[in-house]
């Protein structure tokens, strides 16, 4: 069985309001330990030769992670040591945080004013493991590196100018969640109803930068 299919019926498993589960992954090829070990490193897994265990909560899903284990051909086990459940404090947590990135990116879009032209946004990425590999799906929209170590950002246009069609935006997403690749969507800085005169579109300055 895939590891992501074992991670599902575990979750499945758990105690309503649980808070906290220790994993314990068992590779099947002692050749792959070492990959598995790069892989899981945002997790701090502990590690005995090629078993690892790790601590995981509902807002540190490992879902993504375990499914690019599945990609990159790993075999194993995964089993549940222990949880944990109780009340715990509220945090509120980014708008729309867990939610496909091609929802998150409509939901906003449907938001901003009917006459908007440009904009500036940026996708913070649940894991810098997701980094190399969201890079190159959201090529289409020329992301850059700003911000913060996960985060990617990208400027968009509605009807002319500098910057990727919002239809667009949504197919690069669309990827990223075909490959359970998670994180949050944010619009920085929109503008209404620009005229562009001999020029691309507005430059905003952010940190000394044009972008």
């Amino acid at each position: 069985m895939r590891l992501a299919d074992q991670w599902q019926e575990l979750e499945a498993s758990l105690p309503e309001g649980w808070t906290s589960a220790q994993l314990s992954l068992a590779v099947a090829e002692d050749a792959d330990a070492d990959r598995v070990a790069l892989i899981l490193a945002s997790l701090t897994p502990g590690r005995t030769g090629t078993g690892f265990r790790l601590e995981v909560t509902p807002s540190r899903n490992p879902e993504g992670i375990v499914s690019r284990l599945d990609r990159e051909g790993i075999r194993g086990r995964i089993d549940l040591i222990h949880t944990d459940a109780g009340p715990t404090e509220t945090v509120m947590e980014p708008r729309h945080r867990q939610a496909p990135l091609a929802r998150q990116w409509g939901e906003l879009v449907g938001d901003l004013p009917q006459d908007w032209s440009e904009l500036y946004a940026e996708v913070e990425l649940a894991s810098s493991d997701y980094l190399p590999r969201a890079a190159l799906l959201l090529a289409p929209v020329n992301p850059s590196r700003y911000g913060g170590f996960a985060v990617l950002r990208f400027r968009g246009a509605r009807t002319a100018g500098y910057g990727v069609a919002p239809e667009m935006t949504r197919r690069c997403f669309e990827r990223l969640d075909a490959e359970s690749i998670t994180g949050s969507v944010r619009v920085l800085r929109v503008l209404s109803h620009t005229s562009h005169v001999s020029t691309q579109g507005p430059v905003w300055r952010v940190g000394g930068r044009s972008v």
